[in-house]
């Protein structure tokens, strides 16, 4: 089997900041409960024409700029998201387009939360069956889109973002150590998109398509279920939670996260989260963390992270990565 590893990455938020202040003059809110309830102080809000095929075109220039990267020779395409521009074409095809990728399959997945852990982990199979050598997996969301400014309980969380890694075939350098997935379809109720045909209710056709969640049920499954999880992934590998560097779960709440680290007896202080700047971006989290423990020097080479994405589904997958990433030639704009 041929090894792989994550070369460079790339992230992009839109400028647009939507901060708990302005959500105070919107739903009956204040900032004060939001940190409290969240962590989140402000996330970024795409404009009215810019979509989530804009944001992850964005991310993947800039993984261009800074690791001075061709990806013309890329042969695989992988999109994670749940808010694609349009049902089809898919974003990974726009990508396709607009880079002048001749020779690449491009397809979307839609995992929620879980989006770009299972990017990696597909793109890892495709290099070790040797089929492929080099995956584009690009995790983008427009949230602000189907978010319900009219529900306190969830339009204080959602963010837009978009972060974009470049897996390669390596022959020598084990760039993936070992993963997990799972499911369990019977809780979709609890975290759902509505849409034209609400399967949940009447029937009715409706307007809009919004996101709905039950924040309850949701933190009694990733409680109940992720840290087993994790600890069944690390009995797979070579490795103990105590040889991680670094744990990057989904940044869905703050409140989910300190227990979550305290039931796995992990620091909170090694653990990267996006939601102050960004708030929660679904399948861009990871990769948005990921490049701010780049950005601000926390993460070295040769140091392990552990990525763990859960959400609507639902679903979780994680990944345990080594991470040796190419050297950086230009440096990054502030995001």
């Amino acid at each position: 089997m041929m090894n792989s590893r994550i070369t460079a990455i790339g992230t992009y938020v839109p400028q647009r900041k939507l901060t708990n202040a302005d959500l105070e003059g919107m739903v009956d809110t204040s900032h004060e409960w939001i940190v409290q309830r969240t962590g989140i102080h402000e996330r970024r809000i795409a404009e009215r024409d810019e979509f989530t095929s804009d944001l992850c075109i964005s991310a993947v220039r800039n993984l261009i700029f800074r690791y001075n990267k061709t990806i013309e020779d890329v042969d695989f395409i992988i999109v994670c998201t749940t808010t694609p521009d349009f049902p089809f074409p898919t974003v990974s095809c726009l990508i396709q387009a607009h880079f002048h990728i001749q020779s690449a399959g491009a397809i979307d997945i839609s995992a929620a939360c879980a989006g770009f852990s299972y990017g990696l982990i597909m793109a890892h199979s495709l290099i070790a069956s040797g089929l492929h050598k080099k995956v584009l997996v690009i995790a983008g969301e427009t949230l602000s889109k189907i978010t319900d400014y009219s529900d306190r309980t969830t339009c204080i969380l959602f963010g837009d973002a978009a972060g974009a890694v470049l897996v390669e075939a390596d022959d020598q350098y084990e760039g993936f150590v070992s993963h997990h997935v799972g499911s369990e379809g019977k809780g979709g109720i609890h975290i759902y998109r509505t849409g034209l045909a609400n399967k949940l209710g009447d029937q009715k056709l409706l307007d809009n398509s919004c996101i709905v969640q039950n924040g309850r049920e949701v933190f009694r499954w990733v409680m109940r279920t992720i840290p087993d999880a994790i600890h069944h992934m690390m009995n797979n590998s070579s490795q103990t939670l105590n040889d991680v560097d670094w744990f990057i779960p989904h940044s869905a709440n703050m409140r989910l996260i300190e227990p979550l680290c305290e039931k796995l007896e992990f620091p909170l202080e090694r653990t990267l989260h996006s939601l102050v700047e960004f708030g929660n971006t679904s399948s861009s989290t990871i990769p948005l963390s990921l490049d701010q423990g780049i950005r601000s020097g926390k993460i070295s080479s040769g140091d392990h992270a552990l990525l763990y994405g859960f959400g609507a589904g639902l679903v979780h997958a994680g990944v345990l990565v080594r991470l040796q990433l190419d050297s950086v030639v230009n440096e990054p704009l502030p995001l």
